[in-house]
């Protein structure tokens, strides 16, 4: 039968049955066009924006998969890297093995918090401007060879007997506290970047922190139950030679892994905010930095000022005149000069805020003395248990202490890291954020007042003489100690990363983070210098020079009750003066 015609008024009317004829050709438009080009120009339009929004999509889940990827690899770090918090465990041996004074025992302790402390705003300044994947490599190689040479060390004996000097110890923990720097930094900065602006931020820095301070607790009990002596004489204390080894190849091995998986994800983003924000703060227009960085050559027609959008929109039109070989250099360029810019000056007006000079000053009354009672943890127990008392028992030893510091210093970073997220104020910048502000709001730093008097308390039962009468007590002042120890080192970063924001949180949290060294190294020294003072010459006391009874520590623990109040007044003044200006911490 053949097909039947339709009328061009009836075709222009709608669609008949018979326009999906496939016999039938399509038909012209008005001005003689092909609609089926037309249908097809649509259709493949269709399919590009299909395409466009797959790819966008799979774009996200790797970068959502790499995210979490890098989250993992630095809970793993962070798990692995706090191997100098186990310290005490050994350091009462390199007394009585090595023969030791007390002021080598702290010497080697206080190289290594040098070497931790000292060189962090570098790594941090490193890792803010390459990756933190270079910083954990050179972790793993530092730990490495200083574990190496330390297990060489104390594995030669003591000096008279022909073993290692005493300051061959001490620079193999220079490069164990450089690696535990290193590889710690380079963790919790991937966290802070790429969690840091999303609403568990305080979680996401907590949760690597806490397994900092967990890495303590577990080498602890791995040397002293599966790394033991075998001698009779000698059971149940470490193998330091055989604990030593596996550190080193444990540490490396991690160092490898952080060096492959972690990564920033849209650090781009991070800087194109910060940009952002610096001009609606009209900081670019009053810095002369930012023309010489940002900006071109006068010779180029660059030579006014102008908003950040207008210089980088210019900038990318311009490179439609550029040969596509040299576009993408040229805009890395851009980039790079833009992000030097950008984290320099956000560096300076980091150093010149006085709350962060009081931020800093509190870490450093605070943070020494924790060092100095963590790397001291066994010599003050032993000072419980005089002669002829056989020692400290299985229940009051260094490494069970070593584990309580670390479990609630874990205990409280989770704590306070989360609790700060759930109840921590928001900034109000509108009427619609003040109706939905929360009913109940705690301040961060609420939580680091209160987790600093803890501490305190800690001292002050060790300072009063209680704990001398009482040993089975000690346990409360390794948890008072651990609880304010662990929720100051999680408050901090989160601090910083509230206050002073991500992009530059490496370099600004390497700087507040040096003043622990100087905090260890003087409660090290002053702790050392009042033991051997007790403990007399060597004639009276034994050729370890070593002291029983509450004059060995007593004067050291009430000078750091002092010290942990006075930086309870420096952070209440910081605290007043970002209320003042509006920051919600």
């Amino acid at each position: 039968m053949p097909p039947v015609t339709i009328s061009s008024s009836r075709s222009a009317n709608g669609i008949d049955k018979l326009d999906f004829d496939d016999n039938r050709h399509p038909p012209s438009t008005a001005d003689g066009s092909d609609a089926g080009g037309l249908l097809r120009d649509d259709e493949s339009l269709l399919s590009n924006v299909v395409d466009g929004v797959i790819e966008r999509d799979r774009r996200r889940l790797r970068r959502r998969a790499v995210k979490y990827l890098s989250f993992v690899s630095a809970i793993l770090s962070c798990l692995c890297a706090g191997s100098i918090t186990a310290y005490s465990l050994y350091g009462p041996l390199f007394q009585s093995r090595l023969h030791f004074t007390q002021g080598q025992v702290n010497a080697v302790s206080t190289a290594a918090e040098l070497a931790m402390y000292l060189p962090v705003p570098i790594f941090g300044y490193l890792c803010d401007r390459f990756s933190p994947r270079p910083l954990s490599l050179f972790a793993g190689i530092l730990f490495g060879l200083g574990y190496l040479l330390a297990a060489l060390a104390y594995h030669s004996g003591p000096q008279k007997e022909g073993g290692f000097s005493p300051a061959v110890m001490v620079i193999s923990f220079v490069g164990v506290g450089s690696g535990t720097s290193c590889m710690y930094l380079s963790a919790v900065t991937t966290c802070a970047k790429n969690f840091g602006r999303g609403k568990h931020k305080g979680l996401a820095l907590a949760m690597p922190i806490a397994a900092f301070g967990l890495s303590g607790m577990w080498q602890s009990q791995i040397g002293s139950r599966l790394l033991s002596e075998r001698s009779p004489e000698h059971r149940g204390e470490v193998d330091v030679y055989r604990y030593f080894i596996f550190l080193a190849i444990l540490l490396f091995v991690v160092g490898i892994i952080g060096s492959l998986a972690l990564r920033v994800v849209n650090e781009e983003e991070l800087i194109d905010e910060a940009v952002s924000e610096l001009e609606r703060s009209g900081l670019l227009e009053d810095s002369p930095f930012f023309q010489r960085s940002v900006l071109h050559d006068s010779s180029n027609g660059y030579g006014t000022l102008q908003s950040s959008e207008t210089i980088f929109n210019s900038a990318e039109s311009d490179d439609a005149d550029v040969d596509p070989m040299d576009r993408k250099p040229r805009r890395r360029s851009l980039d790079a000069r833009r992000k030097t810019w950008l984290l320099n000056n956000e560096t300076r007006i980091f150093l010149l805020d006085p709350t962060m000079w009081f931020l800093a000053a509190g870490f450093f009354l605070v943070t020494g003395p924790g060092e100095a009672f963590i790397n001291n943890l066994g010599t003050i127990i032993n000072t419980f248990y005089p002669p002829p008392s056989p020692g400290p028992p299985t229940s009051n030893s260094p490494a069970t202490h070593v584990s309580i510091v670390a479990l609630t210093s874990t205990l409280a970073r989770l704590l306070t890291g989360t609790l700060s997220d759930l109840l921590a104020p928001t900034a109000q910048t509108s009427m619609f954020d003040e109706q939905s502000a929360k009913r109940f709001s705690c301040s961060r730093l609420v939580f680091l007042l209160t987790s600093t008097v803890l501490f305190s308390f800690g001292q002050l039962l060790l300072a009063s003489g209680l704990i001398q009468t009482h040993p089975s007590l000690f346990g409360v002042v390794s948890a008072l100690v651990g609880l304010g120890y662990g929720a100051i080192f999680s408050l901090g970063p989160i601090i910083v990363s509230v206050v002073w924001g991500v992009q530059n949180f490496g370099t600004n949290w390497g700087i507040v983070a040096v003043v622990p060294a100087a905090g260890a190294a003087v409660w090290g020294a002053i702790y050392a210098a009042v033991y051997d003072s007790a403990a007399g010459d060597a004639e009276d006391n034994g050729a370890d020079r070593l002291c029983y009874g509450i004059g060995c520590y007593a004067p050291t623990f009430w000078g750091m009750v002092v010290c942990s109040w006075v930086a309870v007044a420096l952070w209440a003044m910081a605290w007043r003066g970002w209320r003042r200006r509006g920051i919600a911490v």
